[in-house]
């Protein structure tokens, strides 16, 4: 039998894994390392540069979410939209555990007017918006607004 503190350990430890997963939910979405020179970009302006992340489901950041029942902070964030065809983003979460967390990943894109579809190495595909200085993306059914 378990005593409370080897239970309470291993809540606590769930608790630190299921944050991580979000973390690379969240980050995975966005963007693993790829280089494709070739990268189509069509019509819809220059979309290169960094953005800066404002939100996440319309609190402004540092905002609390929650994914799976795991909650964390996100603290900051930015998505860099480089002229090659990749792109990558930078999140600055705290998980249950309390430690500050920063987990950066990087993609190959495709441009198609305000439309940025984003390949992650090793993941699937995500898509988002630019909209003047303003990138928008749904992950993980999770919204991330970012400025330029």
């Amino acid at each position: 039998m378990k005593t409370d503190q080897e239970h309470i350990s291993a809540k606590t430890i769930t608790s630190a894994k299921h944050a991580l997963h979000l973390c690379f939910l969240l980050t995975a979405g966005f963007l693993l390392s790829g280089c494709k020179p070739e990268a189509k970009v069509t019509e819809g302006g220059d979309p290169t540069g960094v953005y800066a992340l404002v939100t996440v489901n319309g609190n402004q950041v540092p905002a609390s979410v929650s994914h799976d029942g795991v909650a964390l902070q996100v603290r900051s964030g930015t998505f860099t939209i480089k002229a090659d065809g990749t792109c990558g983003t930078k999140t600055v979460f705290v998980p249950p555990s309390g430690s500050e967390v920063a987990r950066e990943v990087s993609a190959t894109y495709t441009k198609d007017g305000s439309k940025l579809t984003m390949q992650w190495q090793g993941a699937g595909t995500t898509t988002g918006t630019i909209e003047g200085n303003t990138f928008t993306m749904d992950n993980e059914g999770m919204l991330f607004v970012y400025r330029r």
